[in-house]
């Protein structure tokens, strides 16, 4: 939709998992294996059971009552096992991830419950009743598949992973559902399936890789293996260009309380090739368009402010909500509507604009003075100023609180003052 989907929001942390296996620890190191097998034991289970609701900063003192009763090896594992789940309960939830085993990578990596199970329902919604999870990791995306009634076989190279993977399926009672293998994925005959899903490694020795083709597998060895398959999925970065997807796929891009959290190419039977797709977590709302949509209206600043979500944002529907809200943008290159009636949707976040000035520090100083505002929230879009250096040089003193954007209209650098729009209109 033109211009303005060039500022969309910085990348969040990604979902993303390596499957890269690293090096073999040296003859001096514990066998990883034999250390996570011992987590699977009574006594690993009864110390980690009892690790639950231990405090991190009093982590020496612990280790050193642990180790009078139980091996040392054994107790290290188990303290870094009950860090690791403290950590993945904001993505499992506290009964899984209590249940649940990980890995540095994996807990980091790993799809939250939320949107594994949002696509898993896609699935199963499609007719998909067995699936091959190529790139599984810790398993995240096969548990949610196999909730949803899919059989799984979940592929994973990295030994320990899989082993993890293993013991998810188990703790979680989905062993029946779940076949967990050790293996290259390219080795994998998918044909038997009814659909597959890849999520290829996008972090490397130095960090995220923005390069599609430097994926592990490449995207190209991705859609390869998910044209042939009756219906696919391959999880991506949500920063991937829009001309870097293939014209077979629909595209989805997810986010979960605000942020995005990754984008999807859907293949096959169902999926609608060539089309985007927004979809919004949790209240499960989508937006879907099957062209590329054209560039929306440009025009003054209304009464209300809309912020548009970033998933909406990345699938370039932002003309989509203006239409809706009968708004118009603020700037060809900003991704802020305006408009002068209320208009309430899970898209977007909106705010009722009491002022618009040229920017100024002074002048925005003086009105925060002369309102009493002592919170203040600082957004921006298009703007080079660092929110933290503003509000440390406002000096902010009173009861009041306020919001401003800091951003560009009709190309020239303004800041809107403003308020969020509380309960229904």
């Amino acid at each position: 939709m033109g211009r303005v989907n060039a500022l969309a929001p910085n990348d969040p942390p990604a979902d993303d998992r390596s499957d890269d296996p690293g090096p073999p620890p040296s003859s001096g190191e514990a066998d990883p294996i034999a250390a996570f097998h011992a987590l699977l034991t009574p006594e690993g289970a009864g110390l980690l059971a009892e690790l639950r609701s231990y405090d991190p900063s009093r982590e020496l003192a612990t280790a050193t009552r642990l180790r009078r009763s139980h091996p040392a090896p054994l107790v290290s594992a188990a303290l870094g096992q009950a860090r690791l789940r403290q950590r993945a309960v904001a993505k499992f939830g506290a009964e899984d991830a209590y249940r649940m085993f990980f890995t540095p990578n994996g807990v980091e990596q790993a799809t939250r419950t939320s949107v594994a199970t949002h696509r898993a329902r896609r699935f199963a919604a499609g007719g998909v009743r067995s699936l091959a999870d190529l790139c599984c990791g810790i398993g995240g995306d096969a548990i949610a598949l196999a909730r949803a009634g899919v059989s799984v076989l979940a592929v994973d190279r990295d030994p320990l992973t899989a082993e993890v993977a293993r013991a998810n399926a188990a703790a979680l009672g989905l062993d029946g559902l779940i076949e967990v293998r050790c293996a290259d994925v390219a080795d994998i005959d998918t044909s038997p399936y009814d659909a597959v899903f890849v999520d290829p490694a996008r972090r490397g020795g130095r960090g995220r890789i923005f390069d599609p083709e430097a994926y592990s597998p490449p995207l190209s060895w991705a859609t390869g293996a998910a044209l042939a398959a009756p219906r696919a999925a391959l999880k991506i970065a949500p920063g991937i260009p829009h001309e870097a997807i293939p014209a077979q796929a629909e595209a989805e891009w997810i986010s979960d309380g605000g942020d995005v959290k990754e984008a999807v190419l859907w293949f096959g039977e169902g999926f609608a090739a060539g089309s985007f797709r927004a979809t919004v977590l949790p209240a499960g709302a989508g937006l879907w368009s099957a062209a590329p949509l054209p560039a929306p209206p440009v025009g003054p600043v209304g009464r209300y402010l809309y912020e548009p979500d970033g998933a909406v944002i990345r699938a370039h529907l932002v003309a989509d909500l203006v239409a809706r809200c009968d708004g118009r943008l603020i700037d060809g290159t900003i991704a802020y509507i305006t408009g002068d009636e209320r208009y309430e949707s899970p898209y977007t976040s909106g705010y009722e604009i009491t002022d618009q000035l040229p920017f100024s520090m002074k002048r925005l100083k003086a009105l925060l003075r002369e309102r009493k505002v002592g919170v203040l929230t600082v957004k921006k879009r298009g703007s080079a100023v660092e929110p933290e250096e503003l509000r440390r040089r406002m000096k902010l003193q009173g009861p009041n609180s306020a919001t401003v954007f800091l951003t560009r209209v009709a190309g020239a650098p303004t800041m809107l003052i403003g308020h969020p729009l509380a309960g229904p209109a």
